[in-house]
């Protein structure tokens, strides 16, 4: 496909006319009179050599092939403004930008937060804006990476994109205030025993993950889509959890919960931000980068606690940059 052949004013109609599924109000979308988004519809009915809209009765529906593309021009479109508004300067203090990021419930309340208050002294023009990721995020890593600022998530989920290394955590076990068969430590025995309130999402299961390699399979009671609702499930019950050291912290504040360390080994969660390479020589994404890893090593501790690894904020690659901390880890829960 040679693309210099082809009017990319087109793009926009299409989203418009397969969202709208109604000439007049995608005209109207985009600021084309009736006629002309009908010859629009025309030329792009020759170029895909299907009728994308068809009429049944006095409505339009989508072929299977305006199905397909529906989503695909939204992302393209998305894609076109990220690249026409890249920037060669940026001002933060004078500037006003949003960016959007995907992040889970964890990653936005520790790590979006900081961000945030930092952000809001140095920058008060701009915006942030927290979205939780959907599952296609793993099948379809570039395509969503490409309508975003970048993704918040833990390493091993993805790979293979631009990232700066955020923070590193460690996993702690929950019960409740009150459960009786759980005294000042927990064993084995516990974990395989005990019902579990677990965090699960198609492609991100810590809990399980974490268990299956010392080969335990949990008993599942609840589920949920945030760590934050984690406290509440085990409180007044006899169900343990998996949750972060940060937001542990949070959780023995909101609940009567008790956290105690894990009894096995638990792979730490290395937080980082992934971004696509489009936005690789942009100057705003490049300061947000800086900040995202400025914010990251005030987590860190500067390296003395938890041995993170931080990128330096606008490289390609694995973006591991230099080697921070000694490795020595957190001091105990203490919670």
């Amino acid at each position: 496909m040679n693309l210099s052949r082809l009017d990319l004013n087109l793009v926009v109609a299409l989203r418009a006319l397969l969202e709208e599924r109604n000439v007049t109000r995608a005209g109207e979308r985009v600021g084309l009179s009736q006629p002309a988004m009908s010859a629009a519809l025309s030329r792009l009915r020759r170029h895909f050599d299907d009728e994308l809209l068809s009429r049944t009765g006095n409505a339009y529906e989508l072929t299977p092939l305006g199905v397909a593309l529906r989503d695909r021009s939204a992302t393209a479109c998305d894609l076109l403004e990220r690249v026409f508004s890249s920037q060669a300067d940026f001002d933060p203090a004078a500037e006003s930008h949003e960016f959007t990021l995907l992040a889970s419930d964890y990653g936005a309340a520790v790590f979006g937060a900081a961000l945030a208050r930092t952000l809001h002294q140095e920058a008060p023009g701009i915006r942030l804006t927290f979205q939780h990721p959907a599952p296609s995020v793993v099948e379809n890593t570039a395509t969503v990476l490409s309508t975003v600022d970048g993704l918040m998530m833990p390493h091993g989920i993805i790979d293979g994109f631009p990232v700066v290394d955020l923070h590193q955590d460690r996993w702690l076990c929950m019960v409740a205030d009150d459960n009786p068969e759980v005294g000042d430590e927990l064993t084995l025995d516990h974990l395989s025993q005990l019902p579990w309130a677990v965090y699960q999402r198609p492609y991100d299961a810590p809990a399980a993950r974490q268990l299956s390699m010392i080969g335990i399979s949990p008993r599942v009671e609840v589920s949920v889509q945030t760590f934050q609702l984690l406290p509440h499930m085990v409180e007044g019950t006899r169900r343990v959890a998996m949750i972060q050291e940060r937001l542990a912290r949070r959780a023995v504040r909101s609940a009567a919960v008790r956290v105690l360390p894990c009894p096995f080994e638990a792979v730490p969660v290395r937080e980082a931000l992934w971004w696509h390479p489009v936005h690789a020589q942009d100057a705003a994404h490049i300061w947000l980068r800086q900040k995202a890893a400025e914010v990251g090593a005030t987590l860190t501790g500067n390296g003395n606690g938890n041995g993170n690894r931080k990128g330096n904020g606008n490289g390609t690659g694995n973006g591991n940059g230099t080697g921070e901390g000694n490795g020595n880890g957190d001091a105990g829960p203490a919670l």
